[in-house]
């Protein structure tokens, strides 16, 4: 599974999605190292994006969503994907591709945007997005105003509401295999470990693969 951490600039995508990731176990992706250094210009100039200079970025976050997908891999992008449209091209599979809202009030995230450093978009282009955002509909919503570790708990709860929960016990490589099966088919697996059984009856023990899904 992967999921997308999203919303205007200034609500938090990067911390929350490192967070969650690190929550997770998966990989972080920041959609803004995905820019074009064209982009990143634009909008060091106070030049709000269009779609147009979207079109590439979102094509290549597309693309390491579907990899990693196809690999049975997961992980967690942090992407404004403020349109609709930008959304369905990232939803590559509707299943396996969950999107978190940031929401936020605009004086909060004004004022925070003011304070910060080192980021290439000015806090001016804030009203552009709030302008150009259109709030998803089947997304987990979070108030961006709550503490860190509160919004990833918010996350994770309905998440994990949504998320079937299975167990597997199953023999060592064919285990493995069946996991990877049920990952490819939407069911993630969030953790592996091999545990020994000794039986009276046996000299050797047996090895089982213990899969959380």
């Amino acid at each position: 599974m992967f999921v997308v951490v999203m919303g205007v600039s200034g609500s938090g995508k990067s911390t929350i999605g490192r967070l969650l990731a690190e929550r997770l176990g998966c990989p972080f992706y920041d959609g803004d190292d995905y820019h074009p250094a064209a982009n990143v210009a634009k909008m060091a100039a106070g030049i709000p994006l269009d779609d147009a200079d979207r079109d590439g970025w979102l094509a290549e976050l597309a693309a390491l969503i579907a990899v990693g997908l196809a690999r049975g891999e997961g992980g967690v992008i942090a992407c404004s994907a403020l349109k609709r449209q930008y959304r369905d091209v990232l939803s590559v599979d509707e299943r396996r591709v969950r999107f978190v809202y940031l929401r936020g009030e605009f004086d909060t995230i004004w004022a925070r945007l003011q304070s910060r450093e080192g980021h290439f978009m000015g806090a001016n282009l804030l009203q552009s997005q709030f302008d150009a955002l259109e709030e998803p509909r089947g997304a987990i919503v979070v108030d961006t105003s709550l503490e860190p570790e509160q919004v990833i708990d918010r996350i994770l709860e309905q998440l994990m509401d949504t998320q079937p929960a299975l167990g597997l016990l199953g023999l060592g490589v064919m285990g493995r295999s069946l996991a990877l099966n049920f990952t490819r088919h939407g069911f993630p697996v969030i953790g592996l470990s091999l545990i020994h059984i000794s039986e009276p009856t046996r000299r050797t023990p047996i090895s089982y693969a213990v899969f959380c899904l």
